[in-house]
């Protein structure tokens, strides 16, 4: 089992995780059930399945995790796009969420 708090990867995807509710604290309430929980859950998604995955027997379940992981970034990924199309995140937050 590998501790996943030493993981680089891990640390930037708990960071990630807590600027995304950060910035969709200030998403309109209609939004609360929609938009904001998804990215919530994409976004907490990523480090939870690093996390899993190293609590798991081997390399070969730990990569299957972290493939999952990398879906769920993908999916972020849009869902960042959208809530800036929609004018819903300021350029200042977009740009802190690609660090």
């Amino acid at each position: 089992m590998k501790d996943f708090r030493k993981l680089l990867v891990w640390e930037k995807a708990h960071h990630l995780t807590l600027a995304i509710y950060h910035v969709t604290a200030a998403f309109p309430s209609q939004e609360t059930y929609g938009l904001t929980s998804q990215m919530r859950r994409a976004a907490s998604s990523i480090p939870s399945n690093i996390a899993e995955g190293c609590g798991r027997d081997g390399d070969a379940e730990l990569s299957r995790f972290c493939t999952i992981a990398r879906g769920s970034a993908s999916e972020l990924e849009y869902q960042i796009l959208l809530s800036r199309d929609l004018k819903l995140m300021p350029v200042d937050d977009y740009g802190a969420t690609e660090q």
